[in-house]
Formats: C-alpha cells, sequence, structure tokens
C-alpha cells in the first residue's frame, strides 16, 4: 500500500518544539505535486482523528483553534514534502499525528502517512 513516510515524531517536555516532515513517493512528480492539497491530522488517546493545519495548492493555510499561532504548515514542492512546525508544545498536543494529500483537480487521489507520535512531557 503506498502512503507518505512521516519522520520527526518523538517526545519532548512541555513548551518545547519538533517539526514534522512528511514525503510523498516518487511516483509524485514535481508538476503533480503542486496541485495537491496538503493536510496535517492528529488522533490524540482514546479520541477521534482531527484536523490540525491545511495548505491548499493554492496557498491558503488553516489552522485548528488551538494550535494557531503555535503550529505552522509549509510545503517545498521541489522535494515534494510538507512540514509542520510545532512550538509551544503542551500535554494536550500529545497525539499520533498523520499527514494526507488530495488533488485539488482532475481525477481524484490521496495518500495518508503512516502516522508518528508526538509525546508531550509536562
Amino acid at each position: 500500500q503506498v502512503q507518505l513516510v512521516e519522520s520527526g515524531g518523538g517526545l519532548v517536555q512541555s513548551g518545547g518544539s519538533l517539526r514534522l516532515s512528511c514525503a510523498a513517493p516518487g511516483f509524485i512528480s514535481i508538476a503533480s505535486f503542486t496541485i495537491y492539497n496538503v493536510q496535517w491530522y492528529r488522533q490524540p488517546p482514546g479520541k477521534p482523528r482531527e484536523s490540525v493545519a491545511s495548505l491548499s495548492a493554492a496557498g491558503t493555510a488553516e489552522y485548528l483553534h488551538s494550535v494557531q499561532g503555535r503550529f505552522t504548515i509549509a510545503r517545498v514542492n521541489d522535494k515534494r514534502t510538507v512540514y509542520l512546525e510545532m512550538n509551544s508544545l503542551t500535554p494536550e498536543d500529545t497525539a499520533v499525528y498523520y499527514c494526507h494529500i488530495e488533488r485539488s483537480r482532475g481525477r481524484s487521489y490521496e495518500l495518508w502517512g503512516q502516522g508518528t507520535q508526538v509525546t508531550v512531557s509536562s
């Protein structure tokens, strides 16, 4: 099963920072990657998955209210990679984080990452 490759999760103390990365597979060309909308989701323990941040192909970013001002989503199309910069982390940010991409036009196609654990200790 084709997946996005995530990295960067781990254990961090409250107030700390982490940067998550998510790389698209090689069969998605740089030109194709530019038309994908990209998102980060997270699933806290015992809770449903929620959208954390999204970045459209046109460059519009949206954030979950509780992470606004602390998290930043970015993409480097030449590397076919999506990032999530997370600052001022709190224990409430503890979750498995997933990246997701979907084509914004043309034939529908989407991919998910395998998930990376982020644990914030108090």
